[in-house]
C-alpha cells in the first residue's frame, strides 16, 4: 500500500518530462493555416526538443554529482571533502567548522569547488606540534596532496555527470541512443566547464578572500597584510599558511603562536557614524584587540543632535586601548568637539590641522554643516566642497613644508574628494555605505559604511542596518596602504560576522617574485601622488 502513491508520483515526474521533450501529437492543420507550412504536422519543435535534452542532461549531472561527485581526501594534518557543485558564479569555497568559511573568486565557471574541512587527524597534526620543524615541509605535501585530490574529483565528476546524465536520459526517453546522447552532452559540458575554469584562473585570489564566521577567528585566518603583499609565492604558500593557520586554531593544546603581527605594518582601524549605539563601542574594543590596532580614525556623525546631554556616549573612548583621531561630522556639534579635546588619548582635528599618531601624520576637517541645528541654513553640496578646498590648501601647506600628509579625514565625500592630488589616502563616511574610489588625481577614497548600524533609529528600519568598520595595514617605512579588511557585522543581534581581503589594483598588478627573502622590500606601495598646483 506504502509504494502506490509512490509509484504514482514517480509516474508524475516521468510523464512530465516525456511532455517536455516529446509533445504530443496534434491533428494536421491546413498548409495556408497560421503558422505556415508543416506548422501542425505533429513534429516536435526542433527547440523544445532542444531544451529538454539540455534539461535532462542538466537535472541529471547535477544529480550525479551529488550522488557521487565528492571524494574524501588528507590535506596535510586534515581530513577534507571535496565537491564541485553547480554555480552561475564559480569560485571556491573552503569551509572550516565551527570557525567559517573563506570564499575565493578563484575562477569563472559554472562549477564552484567546496573544501569542507572535517577534522583534524590527531596522529598527523600530534607529529607536527611535536616537530614545528616540519612547518617547512608542509608547502610542499600540501601541494601534492591537493593535486592529487583534484585529479581524483576530476574522474569522480566526470563519471557523476555521464552516469547521471544517461541514467535520467534512459528514464525519460527509454532508447538507448538518446540516453547515451544526454551522456555525451554532460561530458562536453563539463569539459567546456573546464576549459574556462582553466582559463579563467586566478591564483592572486588567495590574496584577497572573503572570510565569514567567528570574527575572533579572522586575524587567524586571513592572516598579515605584509605577509601576503611581500611574501608571494601565491596560490601554494598561502594555501599552505591557511592549512597551518587551521592547525594551529583546531589544536588547543598547541603553545605555537596563533597570530604574530608583522612589525613592519601599521593598522588602523576606521570607523564612521556611530550614531549614539552604544554597542559600537564593545565592537572596537574586540577589534582593537584582535587586530593590534595602532590608531582609530574616526570619520564623525558619532552623535545623534550633539547636545552636551548625550556627552556621557564618549566616555568609553578613554578605554579603547588605542589613540583616537576624530573629525566633526553633521550630527556633530562644536560641543561635542570640545569634549572630545579634554581626553588625553584623542587628536581632534579640524581646519586641516595635521598631527603625528602611530607613526602616521593624519590631517583633516570638521563637516561645514551642522544638521541637527534646524534654526542655521546649511550649506550643502556647495559648503561641503568648500571646505574641502580649505583642507586641500593646508595639505600642500604642509607638502612644501616638509612634513607632507599620509592621511587626510573628512566625513563628507563631497568634503573629501577636493583633497584629490594632495594626499594618497583620504578617508570619509556619512553615505552608510562603502564606497573605494580611485581619483583621477591618484588619491585613493574610501568612505566608511556605519560603524553604529544606523544608530538607535535603525530599528525604525524594516531590517537592521549591518555594522561595518575597516583594518587599514599601512607600511611603516612608506606609510602606503597596502591592503584592507572590510569587517561587516550583521545588525542588531550581530548574528554574522563577514570579514573581505581586498587589495589596491596597483599590487596585484606587481610581478610576483620568485621567492620570498626573510626580510622582504614593500611592493606595491603606490607612490605619492603630484600635489596640484
Amino acid at each position: 500500500m506504502v509504494r502506490v502513491p509512490f509509484r504514482a508520483a514517480a509516474h508524475r515526474v516521468r510523464h512530465r518530462l516525456s511532455q517536455l521533450v516529446r509533445p504530443k501529437s496534434r491533428a494536421r492543420r491546413p498548409a495556408d493555416a497560421p503558422g505556415g507550412l508543416g506548422a501542425g504536422n505533429g513534429a516536435p519543435n526542433p527547440y523544445v526538443r532542444a531544451l529538454g535534452m539540455l534539461a535532462v542532461v542538466v537535472i541529471g549531472a547535477w544529480l550525479g554529482l551529488l550522488a557521487v561527485g565528492s571524494i574524501r581526501t588528507p590535506v596535510g594534518p586534515m581530513d577534507t571533502n571535496m565537491t564541485l557543485r553547480p554555480s552561475l558564479t564559480g569560485g571556491s569555497k573552503i569551509n572550516v567548522s565551527p570557525l567559517g568559511a573563506l570564499e575565493l573568486d578563484s575562477h569563472i565557471a559554472p562549477l564552484r569547488l567546496d573544501v569542507d574541512v572535517d577534522r583534524l587527524d590527531p596522529v598527523r597534526s600530534q607529529a607536527l606540534v611535536d616537530q614545528p620543524e616540519r612547518f617547512s615541509g608542509l608547502q610542499d605535501e600540501v601541494t601534492r596532496d591537493v593535486a592529487a585530490g583534484t585529479r581524483e574529483l576530476a574522474v569522480r565528476s566526470c563519471v557523476a555527470v555521464i552516469s547521471g546524465a544517461t541514467a535520467l536520459g534512459l528514464v525519460v526517453y527509454r532508447r538507448p541512443r538518446r540516453a547515451l546522447a544526454a551522456g555525451g552532452l554532460a561530458l562536453t559540458l563539463l569539459a567546456a566547464s573546464g576549459v574556462s575554469a582553466y582559463a579563467t584562473w586566478n591564483p592572486k585570489s588567495v590574496l584577497e578572500p572573503k572570510f565569514s564566521g567567528l570574527l575572533s577567528s579572522a586575524p587567524s585566518l586571513v592572516g598579515d597584510a605584509r605577509s601576503i603583499v611581500t611574501e608571494f609565492d601565491i596560490y601554494q604558500q598561502e594555501l599552505a599558511r591557511l592549512v597551518t593557520n587551521v592547525t594551529r586554531l583546531y589544536d588547543a593544546t598547541s603553545t605555537l603562536p596563533v597570530y604574530q603581527p608583522d612589525p613592519g605594518t601599521i593598522r588602523a582601524l576606521h570607523v564612521s557614524d556611530i550614531h549614539l549605539n552604544p554597542a559600537a563601542w564593545h565592537i572596537i574594543a574586540s577589534l582593537v584587540e584582535q587586530y593590534e590596532i595602532d590608531v582609530i580614525i574616526d570619520s564623525g556623525d558619532t552623535m545623534d543632535h550633539g547636545s552636551a546631554a548625550e556627552n556621557g556616549f564618549l566616555d568609553p573612548i578613554r578605554d579603547l586601548g588605542a589613540p583616537y583621531v576624530w573629525v566633526r561630522g553633521n550630527h556633530d556639534s562644536k560641543v561635542t568637539q570640545a569634549y572630545l579635546e579634554k581626553f588625553r588619548n584623542v587628536r581632534v582635528l579640524d581646519n586641516g590641522r595635521a598631527v603625528n599618531v602611530a607613526g602616521l601624520r593624519i590631517a583633516g576637517t570638521g563637516d561645514a554643516s551642522f544638521t541637527p541645528d534646524r534654526t542655521r541654513p546649511v550649506g550643502g553640496k556647495a559648503a561641503a566642497e568648500l571646505e574641502g578646498m580649505r583642507l586641500a590648501s593646508a595639505l600642500r601647506d604642509q607638502e612644501q613644508a616638509g612634513t607632507p600628509v599620509d592621511i587626510a579625514v573628512a566625513h563628507d565625500p563631497a568634503t573629501a574628494r577636493q583633497t584629490d592630488g594632495t594626499v594618497p589616502l583620504v578617508l570619509a563616511g556619512h553615505l552608510h555605505n562603502r564606497v573605494n574610489e580611485q581619483l583621477k588625481g591618484g588619491t585613493r577614497l574610501k568612505v566608511e559604511g556605519s560603524t553604529g548600524g544606523g544608530g538607535l533609529r535603525a530599528v525604525q528600519n524594516e531590517k537592521p542596518e549591518k555594522v561595518r568598520a575597516s583594518v587599514l595595514y599601512l607600511d611603516r617605512e612608506t606609510r602606503r596602504l597596502q591592503a584592507w579588511d572590510e569587517i561587516t557585522l550583521g545588525g542588531l543581534g550581530l548574528t554574522t560576522a563577514e570579514v573581505s581581503r581586498h587589495l589596491p589594483e596597483e599590487n596585484l598588478k606587481k610581478d610576483t617574485p620568485a621567492s620570498p627573502s626573510p626580510t622582504p622590500s614593500p611592493t606595491g606601495s603606490p607612490g605619492r601622488p603630484t600635489p596640484s598646483p
